[in-house]
């Protein structure tokens, strides 16, 4: 058993953590559906639920952007190799 950490296929220094970018995007427009379909209904307690849920899966989003920008910017390539 090896010690270090998975990486992802991004950035090749950096752990995998946290949930995939991907599924949180699926997760925001899912959410963001529902809500909509669910305050139309007339349940606006389930609809503020996805709403909720929504709105941690953008913020989620957000702060993954910042994190990404902020390693490019310190210099790293986006390709995971030091910037030249």
């Amino acid at each position: 058993m090896s010690s270090t950490p998975t990486t992802t296929g991004t950035h090749h220094d950096t752990p995998a953590r946290g949930v995939p970018r991907r599924l949180l995007w699926v997760l925001l427009a899912a959410a963001v559906v529902a809500n909509g379909i669910c305050s139309l209904a007339g349940l606006p307690f389930v609809g503020s639920a996805f709403g909720v849920l929504a709105l941690v899966a953008g913020g989620l989003l957000v702060r993954d952007h910042y994190r990404r920008r902020a390693r490019t910017e310190v210099g790293h390539a986006p390709s995971g190799r030091p910037a030249a």
